[in-house]
């Protein structure tokens, strides 16, 4: 099973990934973390990456299409992964798909978890306090500034993504609003 969760941040993707992961034994491919592996490992396409990388500069999609082809490669891969952080872009969800028919492989699903934004900043504050409580670190994105921030990347950037693959026809949505149980159970329900 290959999957890509799509919505603005805040929404949940990746609480509903890792509840993904663990009932359908699939694993979570970050592309962040593939970067940062990559440097550690000290591969070709990690020593390209971080020159870019501590230069503050973004790694380009030809770098980032590499990693994900690579770690797609990789034996825990071979059952099935969920993108997280990938694509971003049209162009990047358009070079995924030259990608995978290469590999005769195709995206069992795309979906997005649609959210009301203006309730959004008061889940994220939510979350750094519930954080805070348990004693637990603070994540840097859970400031409202930040999160507007990125809020506003993901519309320039991201949202696109939304009509490229409801075009194809293989965008499917859930209602991100609802309970964290209550999301699990209409993604299982779209993923059979």
């Amino acid at each position: 099973m290959r999957l890509i969760l799509l919505g603005p941040p805040g929404a949940g993707k990746g609480t509903q990934a890792q509840r993904l992961c663990d009932i359908y034994g699939i694993i979570q491919l970050s592309t962040g973390d593939m970067l940062r592996a990559a440097v550690s490992a000290g591969t070709d396409i990690g020593l390209k990456a971080k020159g870019l990388m501590e230069a503050g500069e973004l790694v380009p999609d030809t770098l980032v299409i590499q990693i994900v082809d690579e770690r797609t490669n990789q034996p825990d891969a071979q059952k099935g992964f969920i993108l997280d952080g990938f694509p971003r872009t049209v162009a990047q969800a358009e070079a995924l798909d030259v990608m995978l028919l290469a590999k005769k492989l195709k995206l069992n699903a795309v979906i997005e978890l649609k959210v009301d934004e203006t309730k959004l900043i008061d889940r994220i504050i939510k979350r750094a306090s519930d954080a805070k409580a348990a004693g637990h670190p603070v994540r840097k994105d859970d400031d409202a500034d930040v999160f507007k921030t990125r809020l506003l990347a993901y519309h320039q950037q991201t949202a696109p993504l939304s009509a490229y693959y409801a075009g194809k026809g293989s965008l499917k949505t859930v209602d991100g609003m609802e309970s964290v149980d209550d999301v699990t159970a209409a993604l299982k329900e779209i993923l059979g």
